[in-house]
Order: structure tokens, then sequence, then C-alpha cells
């Protein structure tokens, strides 16, 4: 990393403190220090070794998504600055280096924490405002995405539960239900973050200071990142609030429509919430597969693989609530 810094950031002096942080099955991050005489510059490294490509299938990859965060970032999204995008010279695989941005990612500090207390009350909307900046980014300016719909994304899911080999009921009644109330192609398609929820949000006791992981972006209905956001996955326990737990639909709904000026569609968000709620219930069945069948045998795969029972009991909930 240290000669990599050198090459591209004039005055560097060295790195120190590189520590590799938890998190990332294809992927490593790295946090570093880039030493340099007008001072310290805090930097994450985000890489997938030589020999690895991007995860297969739904991923955009490391290049796309430094693009994106960098396009974020010059429209006033919050948005790390990316600094530099590897290269074949820099001998540290595919990835890019952005600067660190404080502040806390773990969900449970968030929801629950004296020192976030003054942000919680504003989180929804704030998540609805940087949401509709999303949206806004130019689609000129974007990189290669792939583009998806939902009947594309139910036919998908369909292909995945057959390959499980065992029967899941409650999700071929989600998939049913999906196919019953598919409310057909948006007429607006607009960059989808598609994996905006807690742990990929940094977040201060200001509120919401970056948005994080970007490798999901594709193209597609915008009310699908406001229906992944309201998964009760990402509640951790404060189900009462469906907003990440911090907050209501009135909430984010409200910041999406004041900052895009564009009327969210609820019955949409709806659609997407089930939709989300069967794709992380099926993304959990796909790790416990690979914690079966191997090589990776992680206790990590294991543990999230066992949360698939609970995306069946938030299924039943959307599609046969009670009362």
């Amino acid at each position: 990393m240290a000669r990599s810094a050198a090459a591209w950031c004039p005055g560097a002096a060295g790195v120190t403190s590189a520590v590799r942080l938890s998190g990332g099955a294809s992927q490593e991050t790295w946090s570093f220090d880039i030493m340099h005489p007008d001072g310290a510059i805090g930097a994450i490294l985000r890489r997938a070794p030589s020999g690895y490509g991007a995860a297969p299938g739904r991923a955009a990859g490391l290049d796309a998504e430094a693009v994106l965060m960098q396009l974020a970032h010059d429209a006033g999204v919050p948005s790390p600055k990316v600094l530099h995008v590897l290269k074949p010279d820099d001998d540290l695989g595919t990835g890019f280096i952005m600067q660190r941005v404080a502040g806390e990612t773990i969900p449970r500090k968030i929801l629950r924490d004296d020192e976030f207390a003054g942000a919680r009350p504003k989180l929804a909307r704030q998540c609805g405002e940087i949401l509709a900046g999303i949206h806004g980014l130019s689609a000129a300016s974007l990189p290669q995405l792939r583009r998806m719909n939902a009947a594309a994304e139910i036919a998908e899911l369909q292909r995945e539960i057959d390959g499980f080999g065992w029967p899941r009921p409650v999700f071929q009644l989600a998939l049913r239900w999906l196919r019953g109330n598919d409310p057909g192609p948006s007429e607006r398609v607009t960059l989808v973050h598609g994996d905006f929820r807690h742990g990929n949000l940094i977040v201060g006791p200001d509120g919401v200071r970056a948005v994080l992981d970007w490798e999901l972006a594709h193209l597609g209905d915008p009310m699908e990142d406001l229906g992944w956001i309201c998964v009760n996955s990402w509640r951790f326990g404060v189900i009462d609030k469906p907003v990440g737990g911090f907050g209501t639909y009135e909430e984010l709904f409200a910041g999406y429509e004041a900052a895009s000026g564009i009327a969210v569609d609820a019955q949409r968000v709806k659609f997407w919430e089930v939709m989300g709620t069967l794709r992380w219930g099926v993304m959990c069945v796909g790790m416990m597969q690979r914690f079966r069948l191997g090589p990776d045998h992680s206790m990590e795969r294991a543990m999230i693989g066992r949360r698939s029972s609970e995306t069946e009991i938030d299924l039943l909930r959307l599609l046969a609530p009670r009362g």
C-alpha cells in the first residue's frame, strides 16, 4: 500500500496503522493512514485480491462501484471521496481507495446508544432525501450496469429456490403473491443502490454521513430502494419503526418527495418490501448452502443461514397480517 500511495498521492511518506476490517466474503476492506506533511490522511482500501473477481451474478464490480461513489460524492450525496482506483502496477488486485469517514455502522449502537439519540428522529427523513439524490443521478454519466425489473427478479428467485433441493412453502407463497401483485414495469427507471440499509450507512450524532457498498447497484424501479430499507431484518428488533428501526414510512416518503418533487408510490414500496424480504431469505439459505457444501465453513455463514426462518415469519406477517 505504501508504494501505491507514493505513486498517486504527492508527498505521501508512507502508510501506517493498516488493519483489515471484519466482513466481506469475496472482498477485503482495510483501514490505514497515509503519512503526509500536511497531516495523516485516513483511508479505506476496498479490494478483491489478485485471482478473485467481483462476486458473480448481481455485483456491479469494484470499478463500477468506485465510479458510482465518486458520482454520488460530486453530486452532494453523502458518499466517501474516491482517492484512487487500483491499477496493475499497484499489485493490490482490483479495487479502490477512498477517504475514511468517521462514524458508526453497527445497527445496535445506532439504535440504542445515547450518542445517536439526537440523530435517530431525523434518520428516516434523511434516508428519503439521500435516496432521492441517488435516483436523481444522471443516467448518461453512469457506468455499464445490469437492468432489473420485478418479473426478472421473481424468475431469478424462483430458480434459486428450486435449486435448494428442499421445499420452502412460505417462499413459494411469497412468489405467488409477488406474481399476482406485480405492478408492472416502472415508468421511471433510475440508478438503484440495491443495498441501502443499516450496515451500509455511516451515522454520526448529526445523522447519515456516508452511504457505502454500492456493489449491488443496477438500473430499475427507484421504489425498490425504499422497500429494501423497510425490510424487517434491517430493524434489528425495533419492529414498530419500519424504516431501519428508527423511523416511519411517512418520514421516509416525506424526505424523498421534498428532495425529488416526485410522489412516492406506496403500493410499489410495499411490493418491493415483500420482494426484499424474500430475497434476503433466499440469500440466507444460500449462505447455509455454502456452509454445508463448502469450501467456506465459517460460523458467520451458518449464523446468517439460520436467519432464513426469521424471513419466513416476516413474510407471513406481511402477506397475512393478524387483525
